[in-house]
């Protein structure tokens, strides 16, 4: 992402990712429709909230903004002013299990955490992190 003086920068949700919970949500739903007992259930309240969580991706694709104003944070919730004097910290907190590494992007905004993942944010978090305390004055 190139740097400009006093640019907006957005990061979104990948195409990707809501293409796979929709793909998700419909699996289940089929897997709800075909099965019977108590998997019908199970198989549709999983395909509810997957078809919600890509609805709210394409409804709200852009996570997070940044600004010389400060951020903006999106998520179930709603949207979110965020300005640089409200932020304490920003840092890429890393865990190690099974073998898989997760990085998430941590905000700490006062009384309030922001997480993202890459999958939040169609980026590295280690790239966006970085980014966001350069734009940080």
């Amino acid at each position: 992402m190139a740097e400009v003086e006093g640019a907006r920068h957005e990061w979104r949700v990948p195409w990707r990712v809501v293409a796979a919970k929709g793909a998700a949500a419909f699996a289940f739903a089929l897997l709800a429709v075909l099965g019977g007992g108590g998997r019908l259930f199970l198989a549709g309240v999983a395909a509810a909230g997957f078809a919600a969580l890509a609805i709210r991706d394409l409804v709200a694709p852009v996570r997070l903004s940044a600004g010389k104003d400060g951020l903006v944070v999106t998520g179930l919730a709603g949207r979110e002013r965020v300005t640089w004097n409200d932020v304490d910290r920003i840092r890429v907190d890393t865990h190690r299990r099974y073998g898989l590494t997760t990085e998430l992007l941590e905000i700490d905004a006062g009384e309030q955490i922001h997480l993202f993942s890459r999958f939040d944010l169609g980026r590295p978090v280690v790239d966006v992190a970085e980014t966001l305390m350069r734009m940080r004055p």
